[in-house]
């Protein structure tokens, strides 16, 4: 089970990731990337958190892409109204989206099992480490290990 945490109520709110199909979220909507596009391209799964009792509000979408028997998080982001600190309605989206990457990453076979891969914006580099625990690579280029990857997905897929 996933939940998502409100911030005007306070309190846990149900919410489920799904398999992307249909319409996406659109840019004049605020929406950073044309989900559009991006769920048609090959060799990737898009996949979207949604409130459960509200399945029309998209929280957050998520594309991972395997390459290399490595799980890579190619993108993620988070619904307009959910980004920034004044304003922002829900909580842990972010969280419950990385910790669903790395459950992912478990179910793969090969050496990289239970590990997420990704590449990040420089200035969300630092946030990634210590939000995530994830570890630097090579540049851009970061990490979840498969212990960190467990801890997330206890804390945020409960």
């Amino acid at each position: 089970m996933t939940y998502i945490y409100s911030l005007r109520d306070n309190k846990h709110i149900e919410a489920e990731i799904i398999l992307a199909v249909g319409k996406m979220p659109l840019k004049k909507d605020r929406w950073k990337f044309d989900w559009n596009k991006l769920i048609k391209e090959k060799n990737t799964k898009t996949y979207v958190l949604r409130l459960k009792d509200n399945p029309k509000c998209i929280e957050g979408i998520l594309q991972l892409r395997i390459e290399n028997d490595v799980l890579i998080m190619d993108v993620i982001e988070i619904a307009p109204h959910n980004f920034g600190s004044s304003n922002k309605k829900f909580g842990y989206v972010a969280g419950c989206l990385i910790a669903f990457a790395c459950r992912e990453s478990f179910k793969m076979e090969g050496n990289y099992k239970g590990f997420l891969t990704f590449t990040s914006k420089t200035s969300l580099i630092e946030w990634y480490k210590k939000e995530y625990g994830a570890t630097q690579a090579l540049g851009q280029r970061m990490y979840i290990d498969d212990a960190t990857g467990l801890k997330l997905i206890e804390k945020y897929l409960k």
